[in-house]
């Protein structure tokens, strides 16, 4: 980065460029010491050609992060000129046409559906869409490849025969394997100690918050019969009471299945199976199966609730029972033998239930399934039911006018008749005709030309990720429907697809945090981490409410999991419920303390204060550091809480000046957080080392836990607030911005700071700017 400043001061400041290299550049930017992944050998200043990195670049020197503090620097006068000289460049640069864009398979899925009432995700075998700017909706990433080619053609004939006909499957089987809680593993080196959310004393009465409960969303693409065969693990002791397993479907109990005994069984088939059938509708159910009251009806000695009458037997002392290993034992044995022994030992003297859980779950089906199309795929396909060529024309006007999101012209028409024409009967004409159109190249790709019906589809795509719907279309003025748009529905899929890859909370999907330092991160949990976010900017998209709620909200939204994760009492059941507290109750206010962010930002073993600190930058205040040189060394994970703490080895590693430039932004913002662990749970110690979570930003500015980070966010609310109008604006135009874009994102930032930061001001503001226009 240093290297492009050096030359354009070069050439601005009419000096040779080797003396200035040699002086500020060449030290962190050349082959054996690469400076934010760039060298200073062959770089040429041509500004047209790297709007982005120059702009980047600007913004940096502007800020004085380049050159580094402590660096050799040019004089002021000379990063005056270079400023001048590039802004001024900049703005002469007219902002990129708005391009066609392929449908992702987000929006391909949603459209499909709004179109023809088809709902069967019929894009999840594309091949996976490329991401740029932080999103999957970008024009340049959205590639064409021969093998998505292939699979559209594929899915536009299963997909129009499933409008016409009715989607035709045969039963299959899909099978869920689930980690069991890890202290119920036999096998277990490290000691788990049992925390108030599963022990007998504090138990959630239902099971639906024991982590053995196994909760899933899963699809079911028609109506019929699935077959589900439920496996479970763990140890009801001999002498209890039978419990019991309940199965829910959508929230409500569908069968109920006692429970004797539950026991891992090797290769043998397992006593351990529930199986059930039950009739589900088409579409996306919540699905799950608990054991509740599972404490009550133990032996007296265990001393749970309720506890059995059933006569145990007798427990025998195991310093008695356990033998001494024969000559030769494998040191290996010896050590398990030990290890059980201990166990073995502790049990008796101390006997604790470990608690059941979902092992397995295998989905079944369909079975019996409704044959025929859906009353929706009827209702948007056959707007008429007379079999004419009057209302064939009907049907494939409407179709194609919502297909192509434009008027159908007489050369639409004209081709699908053609087709219709050639099926053997009315309907299998239908189907010729809207396979044509899913093939089209105006339905697979986004082009909006310059009229309100081109305003219309992106600002449906924008809001909705789908086709803009008849209202929407047949309006004069597409911009006054902005807040009955929020309104609707279909907004979900702005925070689904907007704030889930802008927050990165899609990450939490595949973090897999260290079972044996975070036992009790399950599936359930990380569900609901996700779920609180969503939810959370759900109400604040549906309210209309400030953004700086973001920041420093004093209510959030959760289920009992996810609050016994935050050690928040009086919350009960799985249902999600609005939860407020005073400013200094739970450590917890806005986005910044979600579990989901804190987890998707840390390693699997520790926190990370460098994530953290980055993902600051980036999201919140789009200001993103360079990316790290490539050698640099990882730091000592295994010491951490008992050698030495996380900050002393990240202060050791930031006293290098090449290291210190970007460290001594992200750090101070990072270790603002470090109360929080890799899970979002809150601690007050990393191992034996208390947590130092105070931190000073360069320009003097000090930071100090999560208080002091939403202090510092609420103080410089106009950087958070252009922040995310320009995350938005990516988002809307699909593309990254230039620097003539950036008078449109203040005009934004200004509209919403007029209306109190309202979320509709900015989406209002960025529909009726001049880049999204047509």
């Amino acid at each position: 980065m240093r290297a492009l400043v050096c030359l354009l001061l070069a050439a601005t400041a009419g000096l040779p460029a080797e003396p200035l290299l040699d002086r500020y550049c060449r030290a962190c930017h050349t082959g054996a010491t690469l400076g934010g992944g760039l060298r200073v050998d062959g770089v040429k200043p041509v500004i047209a050609d790297e709007q982005d990195t120059w702009a980047r670049l600007l913004r940096r020197v502007e800020s004085g992060e380049m050159p580094p503090q402590g660096a050799p620097r040019p004089p002021a006068s000379e990063l005056a000129a270079f400023t001048k000289r590039i802004a001024a460049e900049l703005d002469r640069l007219a902002p990129p046409a708005l391009k066609a864009r392929r449908l992702n398979r987000t929006e391909y899925n949603t459209t499909v559906r709004d179109l023809l009432g088809v709902d069967f995700a019929p894009a999840a075998h594309f091949p996976a869409d490329d991401s740029a700017f932080g999103f999957d909706n970008i024009a340049d990433a959205l590639t064409v490849s021969p093998l998505l080619l292939e699979r559209q053609l594929a899915a536009a004939e299963r997909i129009a025969r499933a409008a016409v006909f009715g989607l035709s499957m045969k039963p299959a089987t899909q099978r869920y394997e689930v980690p069991i809680p890890r202290r119920m593993e036999i096998t277990n080196p490290v000691k788990i100690e049992v925390p108030a959310f599963f022990t007998m004393q504090d138990c959630d009465a239902t099971g639906l918050s024991q982590p053995g409960a196994y909760h899933r969303t899963h699809h079911f693409p028609v109506e019929g019969d699935y077959v589900f065969r439920i496996t479970g693990s763990g140890n009801r002791p001999a002498g209890s009471e039978p419990g019991e397993l309940v199965f829910y479907v959508d929230g409500k109990p569908v069968q109920r299945f006692p429970v004797e005994e539950v026991m891992m069984s090797g290769f043998e088939r397992r006593p351990d199976l529930w199986e059930m059938r039950t009739r589900l509708t088409a579409g996306t159910h919540d699905i799950a199966a608990a054991f509740p009251r599972m404490f009550e009806g133990l032996p007296p000695r265990f001393r749970g609730p309720n506890p059995s009458k059933r006569p145990e037997p007798p427990v025998e002392d195991p310093d008695k029972t356990f033998k001494p290993p024969p000559p030769g034992t494998p040191p290996h044995k010896i050590e398990a033998r030990r290890l059980g022994l201990i166990r073995a030992r502790e049990q008796f003297r101390n006997p604790r239930f470990e608690g059941l859980a979902v092992m397995e779950v295998e989905i079944s089906g369909p079975h019996n399934a409704r044959r025929g199309p859906t009353p929706e795929s009827l209702a948007r396909v056959f707007v008429c039911r007379e079999q004419t060529s009057a209302c064939r024309e009907q049907i494939l006007r409407t179709l194609a006018e919502r297909a192509l999101r434009r008027p159908a012209t007489v050369k639409d028409l004209a081709r699908l008749t053609a087709l219709a024409e050639r099926g053997a009967t009315f309907e299998e004409g239908i189907a010729l005709a809207v396979q044509a159109l899913l093939v089209s190249p105006d339905f697979l790709f986004r082009v909006e030309p310059p009229t309100k019906h081109g305003l219309a589809s992106r600002m449906s795509y924008f809001l909705w990720s789908t086709m803009p719907d008849d209202e929407l279309r047949r309006a004069a003025d597409p911009n006054s429907l902005v807040k009955h748009m929020l309104a609707d529905a279909r907004s979900s899929a702005l925070v689904e697809n907007f704030a889930g890859q802008w927050l990165e909370t899609r990450r939490l999907e595949s973090v897999q945090p260290d079972r044996d330092r975070f036992p009790d991160f399950d599936d359930y949990l990380r569900w609901s981490m996700g779920r609180e976010t969503e939810l959370f900017s759900a109400n604040l998209i549906r309210e209309d409410r400030s953004v700086l709620d973001l920041i420093d909200a004093p209510y959030t939204v959760l289920n009992e999991r996810l609050a016994r994760h935050y050690g928040i009492a009086g919350v009960t059941g799985t249902h999600f419920r609005r939860v407020e507290w005073k400013d200094t109750e739970h450590h917890r206010g806005g986005l910044l303390s979600h579990a989901s962010i804190l987890t998707a930002s840390s390693y699997a073993t520790r926190t990370s204060p460098v994530l953290r600190g980055k993902w600051i930058l980036e999201n919140i205040l789009n200001a993103p550091p360079p990316p790290p040189p490539p050698d640099v060394p990882a730091l000592d994970d295994q010491n951490l809480g008992a050698a030495t703490s996380l900050r002393a080895q990240l202060e050791r590693h930031r006293t290098k000046p090449v290291c210190a430039c970007c460290h001594d932004r992200l750090d101070p913002l990072g270790f603002s957080l470090e109360n929080y662990d890799a899970v979002g749970a809150f601690r007050s110690h990393e191992g034996k080392f208390p947590i130092d979570s105070a931190g000073a930003l360069p320009g003097g500015k000090s930071v100090n836990g999560l208080a002091g980070l939403r202090a510092l966010l609420r103080e410089d609310r106009n950087a958070f607030a252009t922040g995310l109008a320009e995350k938005l604006m990516i988002y809307a135009l699909g593309r990254g911005l230039r620097r003539a874009d950036q008078a449109a994102v203040r005009q934004v930032a200004a509209r919403a700071a007029q209306a109190d930061y309202r979320f509709s001001a900015f989406i209002e503001a960025i529909v009726e700017s001049e880049p999204f226009q047509p």
